[in-house]
């Protein structure tokens, strides 16, 4: 009777296992989405300058924070318009921060180098911080507020210097 009893016990253990393991297994499996409203995730990574930089370590400016990749052609398509828009933008208030997900560090630096890149960048190779915000194709861009809001979400590549663009971005500056 006892053995009986023990297997009835071992098998309940078992299976609340089974249930357990099953949980957080599609916890894992479940997108963090970000979207606009929603608080920005915060994040901390080591720039080039060896600093780390956190989103608060803008002074509270507007923050534009953008997900590419060298190896991503809409990404490379619109650096020179992202940088245009760092020296027109930059003095009244924007931040534009890169966030590039290449492996490669030397394939990275290099790409800086030639596009003549100024506004802070950082590599983030484990893809972690892009997860945390729901970011799996590239580029997608934040635009979050002196607060830490969400303001927009851009999916894919833009003309930062387009008209309406530029007049969207200084209304909220």
């Amino acid at each position: 009777m006892q053995s009986g009893m023990l297997d009835r016990v071992l098998k309940g253990a078992i299976a609340l296992l089974v249930m357990a393991l099953l949980w957080v297994i599609s916890g894992a499996f479940r997108e963090r989405l970000v979207v606009v409203g929603d608080t920005a995730p915060d994040f901390s990574v080591v720039a080039e300058n060896g600093k780390a930089i956190r989103p608060r370590d803008f002074g509270g400016k507007l923050l534009l924070l953008n997900f590419w990749a060298t190896w991503c052609p809409p990404c490379v398509d619109e650096m020179p318009s992202l940088e245009q828009l760092h020296r027109t933008l930059g003095p009244k208030g924007l931040v534009v921060f890169g966030l590039s997900v290449d492996k490669d560090e030397q394939v990275y630096r290099r790409f800086l180098e030639q596009a003549k890149i100024s506004f802070p960048t950082a590599r983030d190779n484990g893809q972690r911080i892009n997860l945390e915000y729901g970011t799996v194709k590239f580029p997608e861009t934040y635009i979050i507020s002196r607060e830490g809001k969400v303001l927009r979400k851009i999916i894919s590549s833009r003309d930062w210097m387009a008209p309406n663009i530029l007049q969207d971005l200084e209304s909220l500056l």
